[in-house]
């Protein structure tokens, strides 16, 4: 098996995508028309987004985690950390955690995205 999707469900799909682009770089993969649904170009696996809206049309109830009570958190590696930052944080983002290294060699850092997700920047292992 291979993972092809992580989906985020998100009060605003085309507004939560926007920011992923200015913040992360991630390009639009496709949007639907309805814009309850949207995909970024990560690799092999995608980065979705659908509407909470769209899915409780569907049946399916969905948690909205307290924000300083993640559950899962993205995670974003670059070679420069620091202007990562910079740019997640020109873009909306808030700080959660200044750059630091740590003890095993990886640079790191945390943001919150507008609507709430953990991600993290960090330097690549191994």
């Amino acid at each position: 098996m291979q993972l092809r999707y992580i989906i985020l469900y998100v009060p605003d799909v085309g507004a939560t995508m926007d920011f992923y682009a200015r913040a992360f770089g991630l390009e639009l993969r496709f949007l639907h028309e309805g814009g309850d649904y949207g995909e970024m170009a990560t690799g092999e696996t995608r980065l979705a987004f659908s509407s909470i809206a769209l899915m409780q049309s569907l049946g399916k109830q969905v948690a909205t985690a307290a924000p300083e009570r993640p559950s899962f958190e993205l995670a974003f590696a670059t070679e420069d950390v620091p202007a990562a930052l910079e740019r997640a944080l020109a873009a909306g983002a808030t700080l959660v955690q200044g750059t630091t290294q740590m003890p095993w060699g990886q640079t790191i850092s945390y943001v919150r995205a507008p609507e709430g997700t953990l991600a993290e920047i960090c330097t690549p292992m191994g």
